[in-house]
């Protein structure tokens, strides 16, 4: 059974957040192994400059690149990233799955993005729009394309 990891910058406070990350987590069980990683978001000071920026993405990247599993196929979650739809995420899961990878990893970072090194160690770059999300309904919306494509790749009509 595939392990997809998830880690993300951030807490959730919102209880309707929660709830539904619990629900697609109960309906993932049966496809694969979730865990969801949260790591420190790096306070950042409004109008913040260019160095302060880069100081909160390389604090942020060190907690990331230290929570992501060894061999685990990355995928970083990012606005230049590559936009695809739900069924070529089902068939980019199923191709690692049968080249023998059995894990892997999202990142979605805080509200500055990634670092660099975060996304260059990624495998993929994906963005689900050009469009800016909070963070915490962003992560739902992550975990239910990932439960979405389990759907797809099991022939079954929720997708749809």
């Amino acid at each position: 059974m595939v392990t997809i990891n998830i880690i993300a910058v951030g807490k959730i406070k919102e209880k309707y957040f929660i709830d539904a990350l619990r629900e697609y987590a109960q309906r993932l069980s049966i496809f694969c192994k979730l865990n969801i990683t949260e790591v420190k978001d790096e306070p950042i000071p409004q109008n913040a400059s260019a160095a302060q920026v880069d100081e909160v993405l390389a604090k942020e990247a060190s907690a990331i690149l230290a929570k992501i599993p060894k061999d685990s196929y990355v995928f970083a979650l990012c606005v230049e990233g590559k936009q695809i739809s739900s069924e070529d995420l089902a068939d980019q899961i199923e191709k690692i799955q049968v080249n023998g990878t059995s894990s892997i990893t999202f990142i979605i970072g805080g509200s500055v993005g990634l670092s660099d090194e975060v996304k260059s160690l990624a495998n993929a770059r994906l963005s689900f729009s050009k469009m800016t999300f909070p963070h915490q309904l962003f992560r739902v919306m992550l975990i239910e394309q990932i439960y979405r494509a389990f759907k797809i790749m099991s022939g079954q009509t929720y997708h749809k």
